[in-house]
């Protein structure tokens, strides 16, 4: 548990410092509760205020690590704190991150949609080279509609989910290595 997290005993609830219900539960590298006290791996700060290079590589970071939805925590806090003309590219970046995080943990249907709805909500940002904040927004679009595919494809042929660190998408087109077909 967090330090700033504590326990309603009375209620059995985890709540925070403010009284707000919060799961306290640790939670596994794609974001699934664990027991209390057993071993999770460190969760996102909420709030953190960074700007777009920041949130870029923090995100990478976690992408790299296998630890989509922490990096959708990374674009939720970069939605909520940064201008709003640039709140859709932070929700779309966040929906991909969700669907990889869907994807990995066996939920096909629900990580497909997730990584079109995620593409979708930034194809508007392809326009213009393809780029925002260095990010590769062409080929996100591209990375999501193909592993949407693959998800379904090997859904329906009872293939074991994506890993995803190894499926995890690069952000920015410097760092885009072609992944296995």
């Amino acid at each position: 548990m967090k330090g700033d997290e504590t326990r309603d005993v009375r209620g059995g609830r985890d709540r925070d410092a403010e009284g707000r219900a919060r799961n306290a539960r640790p939670r596994d590298g794609l974001g699934r509760p664990l027991p209390h006290g057993a071993e999770g791996v460190p969760r996102q700060p909420e709030g953190v205020v960074r700007g777009p290079e920041g949130t870029v590589r923090e995100a990478q970071r976690l992408l790299d690590a296998g630890m989509p939805f922490h990096a959708h925590e990374v674009f939720e806090d970069a939605w909520k704190s940064g201008p709003g003309g640039d709140r859709e590219l932070w929700q779309g970046l966040a929906q991909l991150a969700v669907g990889l995080t869907h994807a990995a943990r066996g939920n096909a249907t629900g990580g497909a949609r997730l990584l079109r709805r995620g593409a979708g909500r930034i194809g508007g940002y392809a326009a213009g080279g393809g780029e925002a904040y260095g990010i590769d927004v062409t080929g996100l679009v591209g990375w999501a509609g193909e592993l949407a595919d693959r998800v379904e494809a090997g859904a329906s042929a009872g293939t074991v989910p994506p890993d995803a660190a190894t499926e995890a998408p690069r952000l920015s087109r410097a760092r885009r290595p072609e992944h296995p077909a």
